[in-house]
């Protein structure tokens, strides 16, 4: 989805489509009848390949339509709006105060297109009490569209925000409801007087009543109560949350299949015991099995609903269904044909769940859980079992069914989060049996109890409190005693790839493939990885900052880090430093270059060491963070060749670095890079900060200095670039690298009218996300531009 395939057009011809389509299906009628072996891999070359063409042909059109209803800049407006889901509070303390806590909310906005948009609206405390469900309002604010980091490797909030329908973020400064009688929006107003509308917004206020029922109670460990209820993380703390996310357990915190499950079966079991109470005769007339089943659904299906329709709620609810459905028409039950219908039911019903990391990690999980369920299957047990063997067979297949799952799901967890937490294993395995078969089951009772007696309610609440410090004690202990952190992994995709087949080799049944084709995949892991170009430069999106990786045949070198304002609160060595390097699968930058050592270019400097190696580091100024065996002062003069490439030091001048603390713009360390036997981009300047003074001692040093790409000073400040430095060096392309809507307004007007009248091509990363130079085979150097990679990313 969103990917660029030149052969797909979206203006085929529906009559080819259909046509096409038919001559597939009689090519599937008479497989069966054809024993050439060579005939039925064609023919199912032609399905698969017109599965494929329909797929993206209906995914693409879906994004299309929600690409159009996105705003695409700022504005202050006025916007009619309707509530019919709770707010999402986030926080980073350990009791939250409901009060006096931010929250962001999803609203259906009316009267900003032809149909009703989604948009996140973000609301202080006194805003959040305002709006309240199934209510409509008049609000004022200022709008304004997603827009990510477009690096590779890096989370995509674009995505994000394209997979959750949500068309705008939106500030709200001023807030007045609205009778819906005043409207003039009765279509939208019908829809949510339905009787579907009404159910779902009676689970959302269900929601948001046992949000408050929990927070009230006090429990130590409200948060995590509220997140294995409802799937709502409202309550839960950012520390339970980093701890979680180190023991490798954060899935436990989303709704899964057994929760809904639990409470299905919980349903089920007191409706059997009512049936047998008041009505036994009637399994004389319905088998006990054909009778339970529609309940059953019903129980599924609501639960689903109360916890917002998660995908691996949604997974077990179509399974569910198809199972139902293949017992009530005698039908064998194949259970890797039903999960695999169910994961073609949720791409229909949602086609941007395959942009779900959640969707990924579930349907591979249960994949992984059937293989080991089939394995134990063949095995035969007598049919008297003592009770000691039956604990000893269940912790057996607990302890292989997670030590199976992280290794099957690792490749998946690299491609995704580039981490894994190596004490996952043990983690799920003292939690997974507590929280399934204890904390879950009796939170539901004690939810299913708030309906009659509080004072139940809150006796269970209270015993499930105690299991979870029963929980978190063992699971601090876990976290003290193994010291569990992430592990960051420097693997590229092809190398993601072959891990991934050789783990497929290894979980396919014996005698399909020989096992040691997997041996063979495993060694890409270790091997070196061998440069595909002989030059590659990244200038990396990192918002208001500059962050450049040059990938050579022999060495790996930065210039600057970029950094964020707060690393604390926002860190861009990683969030995106890191997660890109690793991404490309560098572990190790043999040199780095900082320009200077202001925040937004040296700043994500003490994240990104912690887990990237650096043997030299070069600037203007020391600081007391750096090694002295690995710091190094850069000045006018320093060169490196490296093959073909050759890098020069312009300035600043080694006698003036001892005012580089004092005014570090003019004192960055200007950089000029050679490409000798490149075409098209050759000669590339990267000046820093550096502003007009350095400017004309650049010009009056090096009069004769060609630059085909110029990487601009200062993000594009008025106070660089100026017009005799462009006109004398008369780049192929000018760059800044600045950050979208910035309070500085990088890069200004008066320097884009400079390089307007010189008739110098201009590009920066707010418009193009990561700028990436690569020398293909012949000498040319190529150009791509990271937003040009995928639908919701294009400007």
């Amino acid at each position: 989805m969103g990917s660029q395939i030149s052969l797909l057009d979206t203006s085929i011809h529906p009559l080819l489509i259909c046509s096409t389509s038919f001559v597939a299906i009689l090519l599937f009628l008479k497989i069966k009848t054809i024993k050439q072996h060579f005939f039925r891999l064609c023919i199912a070359m032609i399905l698969s390949a017109l599965s494929f063409s329909l797929g993206h042909l209906y995914a693409d059109r879906a994004l299309d339509i929600r690409l159009a209803n996105r705003i695409t800049h700022i504005q202050d407006l006025d916007a009619i709006i309707y509530v019919d889901q709770i707010s999402q509070i986030s926080n980073s303390i350990e009791n939250v105060d409901l009060s006096t806590t931010k929250s962001k909310q999803k609203v259906w906005v009316l009267n900003q297109g032809a149909e009703p948009v989604q948009w996140l609206a973000y609301l202080n405390e006194n805003q959040a009490q305002i709006l309240k469900l199934g209510h409509y309002y008049q609000i004022q604010g200022q709008a304004k569209p997603a827009h990510s980091y477009a690096v590779d490797g890096v989370f995509d909030q674009e995505k994000w925000f394209i997979q959750e329908n949500i068309s705008a973020t939106f500030t709200i400064h001023q807030i007045i409801e609205i009778d819906e009688n005043e409207l003039n929006y009765s279509k939208f107003i019908r829809q949510q007087q339905h009787w579907i509308s009404k159910f779902k917004l009676g689970i959302e206020q269900k929601r948001l009543d046992f949000r408050t029922l929990i927070n009230a109670g006090k429990y130590q460990n409200q948060g995590l109560m509220l997140a294995l209820l409802t799937g709502d993380e409202s309550l839960l703390s950012k520390k339970q949350q980093d701890q979680f996310k180190r023991l490798g357990i954060s899935h436990l915190l989303a709704i899964s299949g057994p929760h809904v499950l639990i409470f299905a079966s919980l349903v089920i079991a007191v409706f059997s015991a009512m049936i047998n109470r008041f009505y036994a005769q009637i399994y004389l007339k319905i088998p006990k099995q054909y009778l339970i089943l529609l309940p059953f659904c019903c129980a599924v299906w609501i639960y689903t609903a109360f916890v917002g329709f998660e995908i691996p709620a949604i997974r077990t609810l179509l399974t569910v269904l198809i199972t139902a459905t293949l017992l009530l028409t005698k039908q064998s039950i194949q259970p890797l044909k039903t999960l695999l219908i169910s994961a073609s039911l949720l791409l229909l019903y949602d086609p941007f769940s395959i942009l779900s990391a959640a969707f990924w990690l579930s349907y591979g999980a249960c994949f992984i859980l059937l293989r080991i369920y089939q394995t134990i299957q063949k095995k035969s047990f007598t049919e008297q079992v003592s009770v000691k063997n039956q604990i000893y067979t269940a912790a057996k297949v607990l302890i292989e069914s997670q030590w199976k799952v992280f290794i099957a799901l690792m490749p998946l967890v690299i491609l995704i989060f580039k981490q894994v937490s190596w004490v996952a294993p043990i983690s799920n395995l003292f939690a997974i049996p507590l929280i399934g078969a204890v904390v879950v089951p009796v939170d539901i009772v004690a939810a299913m109890l708030s309906f009659f007696s509080d004072s139940l309610a809150s006796f269970t609440f209270h015993l499930v409190d105690f299991s979870l410090s029963i929980l978190m004690s063992g699971l601090d202990h876990i976290d003290q005693y193994t010291h569990a952190h992430l592990t960051w992994f420097a693997f590229n995709i092809w190398t993601i790839v072959c891990f991934f087949i050789g783990i497929f080799i290894l979980f396919l049944p014996k005698g399909v493939v020989p096992k040691f084709w997997a041996v063979l995949c495993f060694l890409q892991i270790f091997l070196p990885v061998k440069k595909q170009h002989p030059f590659e430069m990244t200038i990396l999106d990192v918002g208001q900052g500059q962050a450049v990786f040059l990938e050579l045949a022999s060495k790996n070198i930065m210039i600057d880090t970029g950094g964020y304002y707060d690393e604390e609160k926002f860190s861009v060595g990683e969030q995106i430093i890191v997660p890109y390097l690793m991404r490309q699968g560098i572990s190790k930058i043999d040199q780095l270059i900082l320009s200077h050592l202001d925040q937004d270019h040296s700043g994500a400097f003490d994240k990104m060491v912690k887990s990237i190696k650096i043997n030299e580091i070069y600037s203007s100024e020391y600081r007391d963070k750096f090694s002295p065996e690995q710091f190094k002062y850069c000045y006018a003069g320093q060169k490196w060749q490296y093959d073909q490439v050759k890098i020069e030091i312009l300035h600043p001048d080694k006698n003036s670095l001892s005012n580089a603390s004092i005014d570090r713009n003019e004192n960055s360390c200007v950089v000029y890079i050679q490409v000798l036997d490149a075409k098209v981009y050759q000669n590339f300047l990267i000046m820093g900060d550096a502003g007009w003074d350095s400017e004309y001692q650049i010009l009056e040093k090096y009069p004769d200095l060609k630059v085909d790409v110029l990487v601009l000073g200062h993000h594009g400040s008025q106070h660089s670039s100026s017009y005799d430095f462009l006109a004398k060096l008369k780049p192929k392309l000018a760059i800044a690298s600045a950050g979208y809507n910035n309070r500085y307004h990088h890069p200004t007007p008066i320097v884009i009218e400079r390089l307007k009248a010189l008739n110098i091509p201009f590009i920066s990363t707010i418009e193009q996300g990561s700028i990436h130079f690569v020398q293909e085979r012949r000498g040319e150097m190529k150009l791509y531009k990271y937003r040009d990679t995928l639908k919701w990313l294009k400007r």
